[in-house]
């Protein structure tokens, strides 16, 4: 039987997406075999043998026939304690801070509501509201890249909105918000705050500690930048009474029994996580600060795992990003995704080979 003509596919496509649907693009990924990947903020440190072979075993004595027990008392409690999430809180899972986000914009958000997030921040607050029928609203940041806090101050009057997202460390400025800045949000916002804290194992404080202060506040956080981006996990931590609701839409069964049983093994070896973040935290000064010595190259301040770079010497940020892709090095190009970030190069902190590699190749493509 031979494929449906391409012209009627097309029609019936049309009539059937949405048409907002049909007018993205669906999210980039590189492909990185063989090529120095500095352009998802991951650890590029694997983990200890010691570390696999515990989780060898796990996966080996779990079974996948069976769905995933309702019981995720013991998760909860690792997560817990390993984090430092408080005891009167609990703890909501997903796959990744994405399916966390989904959530919420679900529970919370009819078709027409505002989510509201300092902008540029992370691409997923804008797409899950689309996805979901909702409004989203960007708060433009600074001209250098700092948050506006009378401005966001304004647009959450003027739009009421039922979430605010607050990435802090903010992806892809790597900048930290000031917790008197977060605490005025927090207190002006009329629905929920979600504290986005992926990157927050390379800064200098948490909001975890305050997360029941306030009657309309979350933490968010995933295990992708400290060394398990492939397991694809996150959690919300926040008062007893919001997870619940959240739980709510959370889809049955949503977090794997691989998933449970490596993230139960991988935290009881805790320390070396940490040891990882602390690594990469050192090094990410001196990769600014090298970065910062090239000629016409401006570096942010960061407090996360990747310094951003804008490039407007002899080589704006476009070539300089085609130039090291040629060499089979990958960051990523901010160039075009908003004024704000035009010439802008996102670089993950990697191994001091990999940083060392990245900065020869820089120097050899802004002296050609």
């Amino acid at each position: 039987m031979s494929a449906a003509p391409a012209d009627g596919v097309a029609g019936r496509i049309k009539d059937t997406v949405r048409a907002d649907i049909r007018g993205l693009a669906a999210y980039p990924v590189a492909h990185a075999e063989g090529c120095i990947k500095l352009d998802a903020m991951e650890c590029p440190y694997e983990l200890p043998e010691a570390v696999r072979d515990d989780i060898a075993r796990a996966v080996r004595d779990t079974p996948l026939n069976r769905y995933p027990s309702a019981d995720l008392s013991a998760l909860e409690a690792a997560v817990k304690t390993a984090f430092g999430v408080p005891d009167a809180a609990d703890v909501l899972f997903g796959n990744g801070s994405d399916e966390l986000i989904h959530l919420m914009v679900q529970a919370c958000c009819n078709p027409g509501d505002v989510v509201l997030s300092p902008w540029p921040s992370f691409v997923y607050f804008d797409m899950a509201a689309r996805f979901d029928h909702a409004r989203f609203v960007g708060v433009p940041l600074t001209a250098d890249l700092s948050l506006d806090l009378p401005a966001m101050l304004a647009a959450i009057r003027e739009h009421q909105p039922k979430l605010v997202f607050l990435a802090t460390p903010n992806n892809p400025t790597g900048g930290l918000w000031s917790a008197q800045d977060v605490n005025a949000i927090i207190q002006a916002a009329p629905g929920l705050v979600v504290i986005d804290e992926a990157y927050q194992p390379f800064a200098d404080y948490t909001w975890m500690p305050q997360v029941l202060d306030a009657p309309n506040v979350v933490v968010m956080r995933t295990v992708s930048k400290i060394g398990l981006a492939g397991l694809r996990f996150g959690y919300l931590a926040g008062h007893p009474a919001w997870i619940a609701e959240l739980n709510k839409v959370r889809p049955p069964y949503n977090l794997n029994v691989l998933t449970q049983a490596t993230l139960l093994a991988v935290l009881r070896h805790k320390s070396v996580l940490d040891e990882q973040a602390a690594r990469l935290r050192a090094d990410r000064e001196p990769l600014a600060a090298a970065l910062a010595q090239l000629p016409g190259v401006r570096v942010f301040p960061s407090a996360a795992n990747f310094v951003l770079a804008r490039f407007s010497g002899k080589l704006d940020g476009n070539a300089v990003h085609l130039a090291l892709k040629a060499r089979k090095i990958l960051i990523r190009n901010f160039s075009n995704a908003h004024p704000l970030l035009a010439d802008c190069l996102r670089i993950s902190v990697g191994t001091p080979a990999e940083n060392a590699a990245l900065l020869s190749a820089l120097q050899e493509i802004l002296s050609a």
